[in-house]
């Protein structure tokens, strides 16, 4: 199953993540990159066209994902495997602290 979740910088549309699997991808919105103000979603993250990939989750999207007792109430209310980290981001970041945000895709939205 593939989870996706639209990447939000200062509430402008940057980007979307998804995890096939085993991989998490990574990409930079065209649009967003075109623009003169475009800012990177981390240092670790710079801006590129090419899609990022790697076999684990990104740690600066791992890092949005809240810990203590608000996970636990996230975990307890919502059933959700504390090591399913995609499923937590796109649940748990929609308005978290920071510029960044995450929010849920369809399948409409592609790397």
């Amino acid at each position: 199953m593939i989870k996706r979740g639209k990447v939000f910088v200062d509430d402008i549309f940057a980007g979307i993540i998804e995890q096939r699997e085993e991989l998490f991808i990574f990409k930079y919105d065209d649009a967003y990159l075109a623009r003169g103000n475009a800012r990177p979603v981390s240092l670790t993250l710079p801006l590129r066209k090419n899609a990022f990939e790697q076999k684990t989750m990104f740690p600066f999207f791992d890092g949005l994902i809240p810990e203590g007792w608000l996970l636990n109430i996230i975990e307890g209310n919502w059933k959700i495997n504390p090591r399913d980290r995609m499923s937590l981001l796109l649940l748990a970041c929609k308005d978290c602290i920071g510029n960044v945000s995450v929010v849920s895709a369809t399948s409409k939205d592609v790397v």
